[in-house]
């Protein structure tokens, strides 16, 4: 009984946001899309579903998803951008994580908590960004490039014109405002590399 009931509440809770879904099947950007949904079923270790039925689970369960969701159709055709804004209406977005509409954001962009983040920067594929993250703006000379597969975590702070290769971890509440080469963990204020390719190390940006 228990179960019947919660699966009756997960279609019911699926139904009340099912106009979401018109702008997807609308829009030039469902690959990317789907990509996204997906990075966020592994990470967040939600059983297969179909993928409509996923995306529409992400849209009524993780509010930030709903902010990659309209940055990407923002950023695809006519027709699903203009459905887009008549649904931010009744289904908003998460208030607390600013995605700025300049950005190029690459596949599999995770938000994680989400809360106070800012991201006005050119992120990679299959980034992941926690709570607390200022990424944008130093100055007018331009903002950060991240690279693919860049994880950075609570509270970091990653800010003026600079490159962050791939594969690179930011620590918790490090402040970065140089290059950050491939393979490498940084921590500190200002940040630092103590792992490149694998290896313990205490080096300088």
């Amino acid at each position: 009984m228990k179960s019947f009931l919660k699966s009756v509440l997960f279609w019911l809770s699926i139904f009340c946001v099912s106009p979401l879904i018109i702008p997807f099947l609308l829009t030039s950007e469902k690959t990317i899309i789907i990509s996204d949904v997906k990075r966020w079923q592994e990470l967040l270790g939600w059983q297969n579903r179909m993928i409509l039925i996923q995306l529409l689970a992400l849209l009524k369960e993780a509010q930030q998803f709903r902010n990659i969701y309209y940055f990407r159709l923002f950023n695809g055709n006519f027709l699903g951008k203009i459905l887009m804004y008549l649904l931010k209406i009744i289904y908003r977005e998460c208030p607390y994580f600013f995605l700025d509409s300049s950005c190029n954001i690459g596949s599999g962009l995770f938000i994680q908590h989400g809360f106070s983040t800012i991201i006005m920067a050119d992120l990679g594929d299959n980034c992941w960004v926690n709570q607390q993250v200022t990424i944008g703006y130093k100055d007018k000379t331009g903002r950060p490039k991240i690279g693919n597969n860049v994880r950075i975590t609570a509270g970091a702070k990653v800010i003026g014109n600079i490159k962050i290769g791939d594969n690179v971890t930011i620590g918790a509440n490090a402040v970065v405002t140089k290059d950050v080469p491939d393979n490498c963990v940084v921590v500190g204020i200002p940040a630092y590399i103590i792992k490149r390719d694998g290896v313990k190390v205490r080096e300088e940006l």
